[in-house]
């Protein structure tokens, strides 16, 4: 499809006619200069993969706001808007939807990062990023963060 077929799609749907999905995502740093990274839980499409912290954006919510209730409900530590600075984005498309994905940095939370859902944490220093297992969109991800950390 060209540029030009493309803007006569509707804003809120990708050209395939795929449904966008706004999920809002962020790197937590801690001290040693280290990534936190969660696996999928069971029961959630791609279980198991490797992922950053974060969650789908509700109605009436800001990218900032759904980050600090996923990380109260995931990981049960506190954070507030003001605690998450921009880093980058993905877009990507799966078989029947359109993920846009803002992700953030954030170096201050209040607790210590503990699986609520059952996932696995794990503690990474950005250039070993790659070698872990992680869902399509989160890829472009590795190298924006490995580039600005």
């Amino acid at each position: 499809m060209s540029c030009l077929e493309a803007l006569s799609q509707p804003r809120n749907e990708t050209a395939a006619g795929l449904p966008l999905i706004l999920v809002a995502a962020v790197v937590l740093v801690n001290p040693q200069g280290e990534v936190l990274l969660a696996t999928r839980p069971e029961g959630k499409s791609m279980a198991g993969l490797w992922e950053f912290p974060g969650g789908k954006v509700k109605e009436g919510e800001t990218p900032e706001f759904a980050l600090c209730r996923e990380l109260e409900e995931e990981l049960g530590i506190e954070t507030r808007e003001c605690c998450f600075a921009p880093l980058g984005f993905a877009s990507h498309s799966y078989d029947d939807f359109h993920l846009m994905m803002p992700l953030y940095v954030c170096r201050m939370w209040k607790g210590e990062p503990t699986p609520q859902e059952g996932q696995e944490l794990t503690w990474v220093q950005p250039s070993k990023l790659a070698s872990y297992d992680m869902p399509e969109a989160d890829i472009p991800l590795i190298y924006q963060i490995q580039d600005r950390l």
